[in-house]
């Protein structure tokens, strides 16, 4: 069987900003990220035939990575009418029948490792499948066992895929998201390290720690500027370590808490009428109360 793990979050932010006219519920509330959730996952229960799901949530949005660096991510000048639907969409996701992980310490990007790392040794599972595009999550691609599944662009990235994207190995993503920094966690790599010349780098060595410290031991063709950008790794020494943790996803190992602890567990058996109903008349989505194709008996 193949098991779907999906970054709700992202679900929920790429349908609250979609360019389409705003979903609303009850009293005007701008429900357009949580109709817009509901709508994938209902897509990928019925068109896609997903059979096991798991949905990650960031229940808040600051983490244990907001007291390692203080730029990093968080709910500040957010619009409230987003935050606001955070609960919304994990009630959603649990009214539909579908398994859960909102997380308060740790990330959705977390919990989604967590649960990859547990399930993907199952030999009952024969592929685990991403379902985000952000690049944080390559790091967990295992060859064609366990993708990335980006399903707006229906894009996979396998490991070979994953080398022609982004230039390294999914071993190497957290080290190359140290040295090039990533925009949306809000921590900036270092001055002068683009995606290529880092990948580049990484391509050769593997990890930041193989990097000689001279760019005159360097041995990568084609590399400009290779003595500014050896001598700014060997200042920014401490930094560079900090990004690559930050972009480090955490497991059970971490303390990331995944109750289910066998892959049926996660198994979809359909919705629950009566609750899915009510769920949606309590909020004024009344167009999606008969939308599931399959009641739980």
């Amino acid at each position: 069987m193949r098991l779907h793990l999906v970054d709700a979050t992202y679900e929920l932010f790429r349908a609250h900003y979609a360019p389409r006219p705003p979903v609303l519920g009850n009293n005007g509330r701008n429900l357009s990220g949580v109709a817009g959730l509901v709508e994938q996952l209902l897509f990928l229960l019925r068109e896609e035939g997903a059979t096991h799901v798991g949905c990650a949530t960031d229940h808040v949005i600051e983490s244990f990575r907001n007291d390692m660096f203080r730029g990093y991510k968080s709910s500040f000048g957010m619009p409230r009418d987003l935050l606001d639907q955070f609960p919304i969409a994990e009630d959603a996701i649990r009214a539909l029948g579908i398994v859960c992980w909102p997380m308060v310490e740790f990330e959705a990007d977390d919990a989604i490792a967590a649960a990859c790392l547990r399930f993907a040794a199952d030999p009952a599972v024969e592929q685990v499948l991403i379902c985000t595009p952000d690049k944080d999550m390559a790091q967990l691609v295992d060859d064609a066992r366990v993708v990335l599944l980006d399903r707006r662009r229906r894009i996979t990235y396998d490991e070979p895929a994953v080398l022609v994207k982004w230039g390294v190995p999914p071993s190497a993503i957290p080290d190359w998201l140290a040295l090039v920094g990533d925009s949306s966690d809000g921590y900036p790599g270092l001055p002068g390290w683009g995606a290529k010349s880092a990948a580049a780098v990484l391509a050769r060595y593997g990890s930041l720690e193989a990097i000689p410290a001279k760019a005159s031991a360097w041995d990568v063709k084609s590399l400009r500027g290779s003595p500014v950008l050896a001598a700014t790794l060997r200042e920014r020494w401490e930094e560079v370590l900090l990004y690559r943790s930050l972009a480090r996803l955490r497991t059970a190992d971490d303390g990331v808490e995944i109750p289910q602890q066998h892959v049926d567990e996660l198994r979809w058996v359909g919705t629950p009428r009566q609750g899915w109903e009510a769920f949606c008349a309590s909020l004024g989505l009344d167009q999606f109360a008969s939308r599931p194709h399959r009641w739980l008996a």
